[in-house]
């Protein structure tokens, strides 16, 4: 690991958010995620009674499909474990995002059509790293495929001034989109 070397500690709690982006045969990408969460204690919970060690306190699944423009076309959710009875019988909103596209202002808008007593804390969490899958996915795949210059010559709105490294001006914005193809 790369950060200094820790004070003595025993760990308790394990979080694991993996998420894999597919390019469908229709042309369509299928993005899913998951979160699980284990822990090394036995614990105890309201309706679910004793947690053993190892064993998911939550474990929850997202599949999101969007189109080459990474809007929504389809999304669905699955609650396996959860510390509570009721969690795994949220009221599906998630249809609310069918229509939406992934772009600046996205989390957002996930908060407000999902966040609170309307969705799942969880679930919800999970949309930001399948959203940046999806980005990664579809817009690695429009950059060897040339499918980006198809729309324009210019970057994509969302990535310059994204972070540091994709700031306007620096090296990397300049080699990839020349000025004169962001700047109005």
């Amino acid at each position: 690991m790369p950060l200094p070397p820790p004070e003595k500690r025993s760990l308790v709690h394990t979080r694991r958010i993996e998420c894999r982006g597919y390019r469908r045969d229709d042309g369509l990408w299928d993005i899913e995620g998951s979160l699980i969460d284990t822990r090394t204690e036995e614990m105890e919970t309201f309706g679910r009674g004793k947690i053993a060690p190892g064993e998911h306190l939550h474990e929850m699944w997202l599949r999101m499909t969007v189109d080459s423009d990474l809007t929504v076309k389809a999304i669905g959710a699955k609650t396996v474990h959860a510390p509570y009875p009721p969690c795994p019988n949220f009221p599906d909103r998630f249809g609310k995002l069918v229509g939406q596209r992934i772009e600046p202002g996205w989390t957002a808008k996930v908060r407000v059509l999902l966040g609170g007593r309307w969705g799942c804390t969880h679930l919800v969490e999970l949309l930001g790293p399948l959203a940046t899958t999806a980005v990664q996915t579809v817009y690695a795949w429009r950059g060897e495929t040339g499918e980006h210059l198809a729309d324009s010559v210019a970057p994509p709105a969302d990535f310059i001034n994204s972070c540091h490294t994709l700031a306007d001006g620096t090296e990397v914005v300049n080699v990839l989109w020349p000025p004169q193809d962001h700047n109005d």
